[in-house]
């Protein structure tokens, strides 16, 4: 997924690096023979990912219940703990044929991958017999530069709708006396109200929202101005009229400080800290959140809303997604898909997902979203979920893009670049970058 890398994916601990050397070495080429030597004639099939110390044990747990219900097959995984180090170790693994036969693939690198040739389809293996997670199973929006005509190239394994996490007191303290999640509800939760919030927040010596540099908060606010973002294979973030003043209204508060870049905030006062000391009004994130206000907050002081609309009205809201996907060189193709449907299945989520920080990307597994009851409006994960789009297919298509795009607008954040030169750079970039 494509979430702020300093956030999501948090590096892991040297005993999990250990452990991924060793299934490294012990697992098997997807070309070669020796997937079929392990001991009583089984089935190796290598999986890979990236993560936490805490996504891994979630994993494992996964791997040791599958193992025992398939016991002609043995699951090797191999993690990379930092995410920036991972696709490249992937394409070099594919390009020597010594790749995985499943492996994890994020959604601002998918597109890549799947002009490379280097994953199976999907499609038909999802609509057999042996399938346990069929494609109508997952909401159309979170396929994002997994699907390329019409056919399937990575299962989404998982989700983070993007949403806005809000403290209450902070709120009343700024003197708001509206709650955004009643708002919402009543079809009153606008962009203007959202935007009025934030100054009073600013007014009142606090920040008024703090956003991670991401497509997740930036193509949300653009959205919420009612703008587009791509518009019949062009970029037009730049130019179509409500997107440029979205853009300009965030250059703007980043500049006096009515909105933070979580980026470039110090680490001993960083984002978290700030919506849990209540400097902070609102907070752009996922569903991720809920350990860190475990951890040090008030919990009924905080709740989640979507991000505004021009209308009220619910809008389409960004998901962070990663993806499946199977190996077109796997020597195990069947064992390595019945490894990865089961993954990605209901059953498969309830099992990884408990005590975790994500949203199921299945219907029929809510449960994990609602199961605690909290935040009190955690159905708005759902909602986001339900209608909401990954990051978008002619962005990822191209590699490095995505980061490109995310790189420039943080000059203009943090003032390095004036506004209006930004824009002009960073419509020549995308054109460039795209042909």
């Amino acid at each position: 997924m494509s979430f702020p890398t300093s956030k999501k994916f948090l590096a892991a601990t040297a005993l999990v690096l250990t452990a991924a050397v060793t299934t490294a070495c012990s697992g098997s080429g997807s070309g070669g023979a020796a997937g079929d030597a392990s001991a009583g004639g089984k089935v190796t099939i290598r999986w890979s990912t990236w993560g936490s110390a805490e996504d891994v044990a979630l994993y494992k747990g996964f791997n040791d219940d599958f193992m025992k219900r398939h016991p002609n097959i043995e699951l090797k995984m191999e993690t990379v703990p930092k995410y920036e180090d991972y696709h490249p170790k992937l394409l070099t693994q594919l390009t020597s044929k010594t790749a995985p036969d499943v492996f994890f693939v994020g959604d601002d690198n998918v597109g890549k991958f799947v002009a490379a040739g280097v994953l199976a389809p999907l499609d038909d293996k999802l609509a057999g017999p042996d399938s346990k997670s069929k494609p109508e199973d997952f909401f159309d929006g979170i396929y994002g530069g997994a699907r390329k005509d019409g056919q399937i190239y990575g299962v989404p394994n998982d989700t983070n709708p993007e949403v806005l996490w809000y403290g209450k007191k902070a709120l009343k303290d700024a003197g708001i006396t509206e709650d955004p999640a009643e708002l919402n509800a009543a079809g009153k939760w606008t962009m203007a109200k959202y935007l009025e919030m934030n100054a009073k927040l600013k007014a009142a010596g606090k920040a008024g929202s703090i956003f991670w540099n991401w497509y997740g908060s930036t193509y949300s606010v653009i959205g919420g101005f009612g703008g587009k973002v791509w518009d019949g294979g062009r970029f037009v973030a730049t130019t179509d009229p409500k997107s440029r003043e979205a853009l300009e209204t965030l250059a703007k508060g980043y500049a006096d400080k009515t909105f933070l870049s979580a980026d470039v905030l110090p680490a001993s006062n960083g984002a978290s800290t700030q919506l849990l000391k209540g400097t902070a009004g609102f907070y752009a994130g996922g569903r991720w959140m809920i350990d860190a206000l475990r951890k040090g907050g008030d919990l009924p002081n905080y709740d989640i809303v979507p991000f505004p609309s021009e209308t009220g009205q619910p809008m389409p809201g960004a998901v962070a997604a990663s993806y499946l996907a199977l190996n077109k060189d796997s020597a195990h193709p069947k064992e390595a898909f019945t490894f990865l449907t089961e993954f990605v299945s209901k059953e498969g989520q309830l099992l990884r997902l408990k005590g975790g920080g994500a949203v199921p990307s299945i219907k029929g597994a809510e449960q994990v979203v609602l199961a605690d009851n909290y935040p009190a409006h955690a159905q708005t994960f759902l909602d986001v979920r339900d209608t909401g789009f990954a990051n978008y297919p002619e962005e990822v298509a191209v590699p490095g893009l995505t980061k490109d795009i995310n790189d420039h607008l943080l000059k203009i954040w943090t003032g390095k670049t004036p506004f209006e030169q930004g824009m002009t750079e960073l419509q020549s970039l995308v054109d460039g970058k795209i042909g």
